[in-house]
């Protein structure tokens, strides 16, 4: 979190950015990802909580997503030991008039958790997995059980210690397992021409990994919530598998498979004009690299000409150009903010200078440049966790906006370069009126779909509100491209600019050859000077990209199955409704 109240703090001698100001930057990551925690007056906490389950221990904390944008201070918490331990609180929540919100790491934008504007005085408790829901172990040679708040990183070491892995991962190794499967986090990553992958693949979210889940549900039988099991055949479970908060689900069976050596080579040197091109343009496509690999990752800084491409393949044997690496997070140079990138971002708080976002985005491509040839990853070849794992929670902290635009295959360069050319457009028609609304980057990465099928249980059902759900009207779409537009948290005329890509996407993706969804950690339903408050986006738009049987199937059994609503918050009770 950024904090812009030290606007005046004295300058370096050379009259850059504050030196307050830069080390505010390179600390505040990591201190927005721990939870600041006081112990409980025993007093108070019996005032306020009275009856509250005496094994589980209650503490204040603060919340702060990923950017700093929604935070709280002074909340209640806890964190139980046990999902036998989650259920009391539920219970107890249940019959006091008390919402809970499961919390992982906080590594998300969207108001899923909690939204802003509350406070100490709001009946809502943290319920903390990632301090002892972290059971992990393996249940057969293809599948692994794991508590909600085991951690990615976590997670795949453990599997990598057993000859095990996952297809594709989220970037960062610090996610939650349950928070993962709330929205459907995915990585990048389709079959490349000629790959026959091997049984437990999936090129999917990795909640359409998940073979059998428990969580806390509202049982009718006894009038009480209760610990159920969902096997992935239940249709119940359907909306499990992604249910944004609407549920709290303690344990998962996760399909595994062998685990792949990959390889990950990254390159500057392909200009964006090439890169997304036309469809049949030739050269360097997205589309070229795409068949040759099948995993790809797009960066591109604001006001640049070079993307960084990031190209994964699978590699048994290292290839004799690549270096070894045996362990994550391998380009130093942005796992923490560089003092040329902290010097300018600091001079653009201070002096509300947004017109150095080009001198920005080119230092951020410099670094990127530089530092892959000084550190040698340009070319990195390890174990799968070792090249999928590459975001630190000491990275610049920015806001994200991201959308999934389901089509062919064949459909992917033609949406590739129809946005980015939008893009590319509209953000030098705002920089022509003086107007800079975007000075981080634009990302696209490509995954598959959910197949059910990939799960190995006959009669598995796609999860409901899943981002990458098939389309029953259009069974040939089978990729997803997705979009993400990052900028610095309360960067001037970003919301408006948002709110023009989304209207773009959802007009010229709306079902024809492909279709516009959002992602849910993000950023969408944009007004003028907002996220997540467009009402039409919220009640017609999001609703309607899933269809209006698949939504009210998915919103009447997280209904049935939380009817007090104990699972929730004012966010969620105006999107699924």
């Amino acid at each position: 979190m950024i904090d812009r109240s030290a606007d005046n703090l004295p300058s370096s001698p050379g009259g850059s950015a504050p030196i307050g100001r830069r080390r505010l930057l390179r600390t505040a990551a990591a201190l927005a990802m721990v939870p600041v925690t006081v112990a409980a007056d025993p007093a108070r906490a019996a005032a306020e909580l009275p009856g509250f389950p005496a094994r589980v221990t209650l503490y204040r904390s603060t919340y702060r997503n990923w950017a700093g944008e929604i935070t709280a201070d002074g909340l209640w918490a806890c964190a139980p030991a046990s999902p036998e331990q989650v259920l009391a609180v539920v219970d107890w929540a249940w019959h006091n008039g008390w919402r809970v919100r499961a919390r992982g790491r906080s590594h998300g934008w969207s108001p899923l958790t909690i939204t802003e504007g509350t406070t100490a005085d709001t009946h809502v408790l943290l319920v903390d997995t990632a301090p002892r829901l972290t059971r992990l172990a393996l249940e057969s040679a293809s599948t692994v059980r794991a508590g909600a708040g085991v951690t990615l990183e976590a997670l795949l070491t453990f599997l990598e210690e057993h000859g095990l892995g996952l297809t594709a991962t989220p970037a960062p190794g610090d996610l939650t397992l349950g928070g993962v499967l709330a929205i459907d986090a995915h990585g990048t990553a389709v079959p490349a021409e000629g790959e026959r992958p091997p049984a437990g693949t999936t090129y999917g979210s990795l909640s359409n990994r998940v073979l059998e889940l428990t969580a806390v549900v509202w049982d009718e039988g006894s009038g009480a919530y209760a610990l159920r099991t969902f096997r992935r055949t239940d249709a119940d479970c359907a909306a499990l598998l992604s249910h944004l908060g609407r549920s709290f689900v303690t344990e998962v069976v996760l399909r595994v498979g062998p685990d792949s050596a990959l390889r990950c080579v990254s390159r500057t040197d392909v200009p964006a004009a090439e890169l997304f091109a036309a469809p049949g343009s030739g050269g360097r496509t997205l589309e070229t690299f795409l068949t040759r690999s099948g995993r790809v990752e797009a960066i591109w800084f604001a006001f640049t000409e070079h993307p960084w491409l990031k190209e994964w393949s699978v590699a048994p044997i290292r290839p004799l150009t690549s270096r070894h690496v045996t362990s994550p997070y391998n380009y130093p140079f942005s796992d923490s903010v560089p003092t040329v990138v902290a010097d300018l971002v600091g001079r653009i708080f201070a002096g509300a200078a947004w017109y150095l976002a080009p001198v920005l985005g080119a230092a951020q491509l410099d670094v990127a440049r530089l530092g892959l040839a000084a550190t040698l990853c340009a070319d990195v070849w390890g174990p799968s966790k070792n090249t999928l794992l590459y975001v630190r929670p000491t990275t610049l902290r920015v806001t994200a906006s991201g959308y999934a635009i389901l089509t062919t295959r064949a459909g992917v360069q033609r949406v590739v370069h129809e946005f980015t050319s939008h893009y590319r457009e509209r953000l030098a028609a705002y920089a022509a009126r003086g107007r800079f609304p975007v000075n981080g980057s634009m990302e696209i990465r490509v995954t598959g779909l959910d197949d059910p099928a990939d799960c190995g249980a006959e009669g598995a059902r796609a999860p409901l509100l899943s981002v990458l759900r098939p389309s029953a009207a259009r069974p040939e779409w089978d990729t997803a491209v997705w979009l993400d537009v990052l900028t610095l948290p309360g960067t001037p005329y970003a919301e408006a600019f948002l709110r023009e890509l989304e209207r773009f996407l959802f007009a010229t993706y709306d079902g024809g050859y492909a279709l516009a969804r959002v992602e849910w950690s993000k950023g969408w339903a944009y007004t003028d000077d907002a996220a997540w408050s467009d009402a039409r986006v919220l009640g017609t738009a999001v609703p309607g990209s899933f269809g209006s049987d698949v939504w009210g199937q998915a919103v009447e059994i997280l209904d049935r199955l939380d009817p007090h609503r104990v699972f929730g918050n004012g966010f969620l009770d105006r999107l699924l409704r």
